[in-house]
């Protein structure tokens, strides 16, 4: 594909031009994808137009552009994802009827979190996990529970980029985000109040591959202070290890 004089391809300014969209700006003007995007508003004009026709994007009768079902309908067919979320909905659904709370599955994925599916209940805390959105590993218990089973470059390159995760660790009884990685290895799973919310805690456990690496998480967020941290851990192991089963990655014993 041809680039631009910036030296940027079409396709790296159509990515970017769908980046743009997030939570708080689902719906945008093309002067405001421009600005985001980085791209003269002539040349997202014209590719909001080609991307229209070609169904990714969609144009509201006040001109607004938001994403288009046929996008949806081309990420429904990526097969790893879909076959990992087919695979654990069932198990999520069984540690659901225990929790009662927030049960979410997640992949780790250019240095983020990238949820695949959540289910909630009525009475769940807040959590600011949904479908399809990235968050900073370091930042949720499923993420520290994915580094953790991670080769040991992965962690280092991991610490390297983003320097900031000691400070935020310095409060823990380790002290240190490698130890704290070494825990998490020890214990099973990970577990922190208030990484991302006030009053609730995080709990997550790696659904493992047969190398002994996370291919995914499963984890919960619940009040802070729950009696039943225990138990919740035993059912999320459970889980994981049958998810593991069903996509054909159970690690030897």
């Amino acid at each position: 594909m041809a680039n631009s004089p910036s030296g940027d391809s079409m396709l790296d300014r159509v990515v970017r031009i769908l980046e743009s969209f997030d939570e708080e700006q689902p719906r945008l003007t093309v002067g405001a994808l421009a600005r985001r995007a980085d791209i003269p508003p002539a040349t997202v004009y014209r590719l909001v137009g080609e991307m229209t026709r070609h169904g990714l994007v969609t144009r509201d009768p006040d001109g607004r552009v938001r994403l288009g079902l046929r996008l949806w309908e081309l990420v429904a067919r990526s097969a790893p994802a879909r076959d990992l979320r087919e695979a654990a909905l069932p198990f999520l659904q069984d540690v659901q009827s225990v929790v009662h709370q927030h049960t979410q599955l997640a992949v780790l994925e250019n240095d983020e979190v990238l949820v695949l599916e959540r289910l909630s209940a009525s009475e769940s805390v807040v959590n600011q996990a949904s479908v399809a959105r990235r968050m900073s590993a370091h930042r949720t218990s499923m993420g520290m529970a994915m580094l953790a089973f991670s080769p040991t470059d992965v962690q280092d390159a991991y610490r390297r980029r983003y320097p900031e995760v000691e400070a935020l660790f310095a409060s823990t009884t380790t002290r240190d985000f490698r130890r704290v990685l070494a825990e998490i290895r020890r214990r099973g799973f990970a577990s922190f109040d208030g990484l991302l919310d006030d009053g609730t805690t995080g709990i997550a456990v790696p659904v493992l591959a047969r190398s002994g690496h996370a291919l995914a998480a499963l984890g919960v967020v619940v009040p802070t202070g729950t009696h039943r941290k225990q138990t919740i851990v035993g059912v999320l192991m459970t889980a994981a290890r049958g998810i593991a089963r069903s996509v054909g990655q159970q690690p030897a014993e």
